[in-house]
């Protein structure tokens, strides 16, 4: 079995992060995905589902047996309490799913793979993994990113923006900031780079040193 480095993948909404993930995986790099873990801890038959009905009742399910997100959301939104019972449920569970994925690809040769996480420093995974990768626009080109991609005015973007931690904090915590403010055209060079410089054992920044930024 090799030894995996695992590096950690975030940004901000309108950032370009899902794109530069896309750019990752065609280069044969395996990505991670913590939403995608998210949802299979809590699919059918599932014991993360099992213990969320304990919690909630039978009336968070869809006629399907799945898991209806929006009433979740909507009982955990204004109840702190609920949140963190939900919290106490899905996170250990999509802890083991992420560990049960890395070791998978240790012990398929793996040297390398990115965990992609939207809310990475907000939960506190970024001392746990190799480095961050922090895929960065500042906020003016989110705004306008928003309100062209969703159709939003600029209160309604920035309502969004609000609810994430400011990507200028993202970057000045980051080990790397891939810079995406002219768009995706360079975000495959700027792959290449970043792997190849990985290889070569880019890490973990020195405390209160900046970011390598592409």
């Amino acid at each position: 079995m090799s030894e995996l480095r695992v590096v950690g993948l975030t940004g901000g909404i309108a950032t370009g992060k899902s794109t530069f993930a896309a750019a990752l995986r065609a280069r044969g790099v395996p990505v991670l995905d913590a939403d995608a873990l998210a949802r299979a801890v809590v699919a059918p038959g599932e014991p993360a589902l099992a213990e969320i009905v304990r919690a909630f009742g039978a009336g968070v399910l869809a006629p399907d047996g799945t898991l209806d997100r929006r009433k979740v959301a909507a009982l955990v939104f204004a109840d702190a309490g609920a949140r963190r019972t939900l919290e106490t449920i899905t996170h250990p569970a999509v802890r083991r799913a992420f560990a049960a994925e890395t070791a998978r690809l240790a012990a398929a040769g793996h040297p390398l793979a990115f965990y992609d996480v939207p809310l990475l420093y907000e939960v506190g995974l970024d001392r746990e993994l190799d480095c961050v990768v922090v895929v960065y626009a500042p906020r003016e080109v989110q705004r306008e990113r928003l309100a062209l991609r969703d159709g939003l005015t600029a209160a309604e973007a920035d309502a969004r923006l609000a609810a994430q931690l400011d990507i200028e904090e993202k970057a000045r915590r980051a080990d790397v900031v891939i810079d995406n403010v002219a768009g995706t055209e360079d975000l495959g060079a700027k792959a290449d780079r970043l792997l190849t410089d990985l290889r070569m054992g880019l890490g973990r920044k020195l405390p209160n040193a900046p970011p390598v930024r592409y």
